[in-house]
């Protein structure tokens, strides 16, 4: 018996999304660049994108890995849900995936997952070593200025990094990054974000950061280019911002 999907795109019931209008959006030469940020190696940054813009994250110089977080910047705790994004989407989103927010407002955020952000926690657990360059370090020093701490950085999406799970063992495994100069990924905001991203201190992945094979990734890292466009108010005629879920009890009853 073949396996029950989660989410079957084939029959997707109520879920259903307007493929054409966001390839439309992707193609489109009608934007105008509201924002440029270079985000140096090593560090992190976070900034806004309002919804109906299109974010793009780009390796301006070669491969190099990044980890992403989202909120709802008028309300926090309403953030990226990376694992009903992995149910819905599929553990690898790629080119018409959504990225969904949390309980209890499950709506898609992000239109278009597997492993977590690096953390000076998993250095001792594993090392022994105390070590805060990470990108859990990044993206709480990022979000500080925007009244969030450490305990609202979330796991994350990982941009130009290959993924899986050791066929033998189902443990999580990286690879070194595979993205070239000029590759971006770009998303459509359905809501009022705040986006934050950590420029990866591992660089592209290629040196081992923990473990006896471990060496200094300083020489592969690279900075990492945001772009903010405006679109064409007249592309968004027909669009609307998703509204939350709303249950008709609670769910206490």
């Amino acid at each position: 018996m073949p396996p029950r999907l989660y989410y079957d795109v084939k029959n997707p019931g109520l879920v259903t999304v307007d493929r054409p209008f966001y390839r439309r959006l992707g193609e489109t030469t009608r934007r105008t660049l509201a924002e440029k940020i270079v985000v140096p190696i090593r560090t992190g940054r976070a900034w806004p994108v309002k919804q109906g813009q299109l974010c793009r994250i780009v390796a301006l110089e070669g491969p190099q890995v990044c980890d992403f977080n989202a909120w709802n910047i008028h309300n926090p705790r309403e953030r990226f849900w990376a694992a009903r994004s992995r149910q819905f989407e599929g553990a690898h989103v790629t080119t018409g995936k959504r990225l969904w927010s949390c309980l209890p407002y499950l709506r898609p955020i992000l239109h278009d997952l597997l492993g977590s952000r690096c953390d000076p926690y998993l250095y001792k657990l594993q090392n022994g070593t105390e070590f805060n360059l990470t990108c859990h370090n990044n993206l709480a020093r990022a979000i500080a200025p925007y009244h969030l701490t450490e305990w609202d950085v979330h796991d994350v999406l990982n941009i130009f990094q290959i993924t899986g799970l050791d066929p033998d063992n189902e443990i999580y495994f990286t690879e070194p990054s595979p993205a070239r100069k000029g590759d971006f990924l770009e998303f459509f905001a359905e809501i009022d974000l705040l986006c934050a991203i950590s420029n990866c201190p591992g660089g592209d992945l290629s040196v081992p950061g923990r473990g006896p094979d471990r060496g200094d990734p300083l020489p592969t890292c690279k900075p990492l280019g945001i772009e903010v466009y405006d679109v064409d108010p007249a592309l968004l005629d027909s669009w609307r911002s998703p509204e939350p879920v709303r249950l008709s009890m609670s769910v206490y009853d």
